[in-house]
């Protein structure tokens, strides 16, 4: 987890934060071991353990550059999430678009790590505890990790009100 800002420019405040999973980066490179371990120890060519080691690799690529950290920024300009290091996928909600945003508390078996889209909700969650929750106007939730939630919500109620 990295820190969060909350910082006053003007008169809006913008909030930007960003969440890493660290433990879930670290669970999808450890499988990653024993299958060098088990190819170096065989009596094969590693030319047999081409594509499965391949594989693995772009499991683990896809994991570090997509799924496993979430930056936000919230202010007069509405929401704006992104994931990974290569900030994709990326979601924008204009404020005309929220409804209402408010803190929840994310218990751990509800966590659905990663970038989840059903017809009525999306996520973008890599740890529990407290989570920001956006109402859209369609009736469409948007459940996303924040350092601080309730500085996130501070600030888009206040744009709101601006």
């Amino acid at each position: 987890m990295t820190a969060s800002a909350f910082a006053g420019r003007g008169r809006y405040s913008i909030y930007t934060g960003r969440v890493t999973n660290w433990p879930l980066v670290v669970l999808s490179v450890v499988p990653m071991a024993p299958l060098l371990v088990m190819g170096g120890t065989s009596n094969e060519s590693w030319g047999g353990l081409a594509v499965p080691l391949s594989v693995a690799a772009a499991v683990v690529l896809v994991n570090a550059l997509t799924g496993s950290s979430v930056r936000i920024a919230a202010g007069p300009n509405g929401v704006s999430v992104r994931f990974g290091l290569l900030g994709w996928p990326r979601c924008t909600y204009g404020l005309e678009k929220v409804e209402r945003a408010e803190v929840i508390d994310l218990h751990p078996w509800y966590v659905a790590f990663g970038f989840w889209w059903t017809t009525r909700r999306t996520y973008c969650t890599v740890r529990s505890g407290p989570t920001l929750k956006l109402t859209l106007r369609t009736g469409r939730t948007v459940t996303v990790s924040v350092p601080d939630a309730r500085a996130a919500v501070a600030a888009i109620d206040e744009a709101k009100s601006a």
